[in-house]
């Protein structure tokens, strides 16, 4: 072996130690960082899945209304008093009670656009002199029928004839806005009945008898939908109908079925509104339905069905009826409301679109 041979393999034994020493550091300073980072690594996960749950789900709800309680302490005066929080709750009463129904359709894989209108139809129908003229327990339960009777059709259609929920619905909106102002001649009709109207001015303990009725409905609902076959039955048919039809379960009824316990939703509603306003009128219940969809996206209810809690809808419309509040107190413009609302909405749906593809 020559001269120069041997100081060749000298010098690429050296390069070989230098490279081999560079990456055992390289390799030690990643070590030393993976154990750094690991707590905060398994922290995202878990925080993600967390919030991924219903109970996740509520907690940040939550969070947002005790932000939105501290912003109202410090931007308006009368924010904390208990004027205003009974303001607060009775605002929400009426449009928890849409939500309750909406939820449910949701859950089962529909949607319901006609919640509103129908409200309207049924607080005029019930208002008419006719049915006044019976008393107030025939107008309760007009309204009651009147409600069920459009969810019925709702169902019907989408269940029998197999039409889209968001043409049906839809159509419903349009029809029930026509039908009350034939029937009202687009006046409102003054609610003469005493019965009906101590509904609203009624309060147990303090607190309005429509927030007693909202938090019956409400309880009512988590029963159903929690403890129930009923609700099982919701939960599978939203999540995937093909295979709860290929398990047994009577898809088209509990469609149906689903449809109608909104329209009764809506009809209750329809009381509520009637001795809150002692009018009947087709102008009750505009954007209602959007409202309610709203507070149930953010709620955690998944557009797909399949998925949701009912407090969590809850909470939803409480922190929507909450931001309303709060514009009102600091003199805030409906146009910013508006876009409030609809970012929210927007954050809603985009966060549940990334919690899909992020779960296994």
């Amino acid at each position: 072996m020559s001269v120069s041979d041997a100081e060749r393999q000298v010098e690429a034994a050296k390069r070989q130690a230098v490279a081999h020493e560079a990456a055992t550091e390289a390799a030690a300073r990643e070590a030393a960082l993976e154990a750094a980072d690991t707590p905060v690594r398994r922290r995202i996960p878990e925080l993600a899945g967390l919030l991924d749950t219903g109970a996740g789900r509520n907690l940040g709800l939550v969070a947002v209304l005790g932000v939105l309680c501290v912003i109202g302490i410090a931007t308006a005066d009368t924010f904390a008093t208990t004027a205003n929080l009974l303001t607060i709750l009775t605002s929400a009463s009426i449009i928890g009670v849409l939500t309750v129904g909406v939820t449910m359709v949701i859950i089962g894989g529909g949607i319901d656009l006609s919640v509103g209108k129908v409200m309207a139809l049924a607080s005029v129908w019930s208002t008419t002199v006719a049915t006044q003229s019976y008393g107030p327990v025939v107008m309760v339960a007009c309204a009651l029928a009147v409600g069920a009777g459009a969810g019925l059709v709702n169902g019907v259609l989408v269940a029998y004839g197999r039409i889209v929920p968001f043409i049906v619905t839809l159509a419903m909106l349009i029809s029930a806005q026509g039908l009350a102002e034939q029937i009202s001649g687009k006046r409102s009709q003054i609610v003469t009945d005493p019965a009906i109207a101590a509904i609203a001015s009624t309060r147990l303990l303090g607190i309005p008898l429509l927030v007693y009725i909202f938090a019956l409905v409400v309880a009512v609902g988590w029963v159903v939908l929690n403890r129930t076959t009923f609700g099982r039955r919701t939960f599978a048919i939203g999540g995937n109908p093909e295979a709860a039809r290929l398990a047994g379960l009577d898809v088209r009824r509990h469609t149906v079925l689903l449809y109608v316990v909104s329209g009764l939703c809506c009809g209750i509603a329809a009381v509520m509104i009637t001795s809150l306003t002692t009018t009947g009128s087709s102008t009750h219940g505009t954007l209602y339905e959007l409202d309610a969809i709203a507070a149930v996206i953010i709620g955690g209810t998944l557009l797909s069905g399949g998925r949701g809690t009912l407090i969590g809808s809850i909470l939803g419309v409480l922190v929507f009826t909450t931001i309303t509040n709060l514009f009102v107190l600091n003199n805030l413009a409906t146009e910013v409301q508006n876009i409030a609302k609809g970012a929210i909405i927007v954050a809603a749906v985009l966060f549940q679109s990334r919690a899909q593809r992020n779960s296994p």
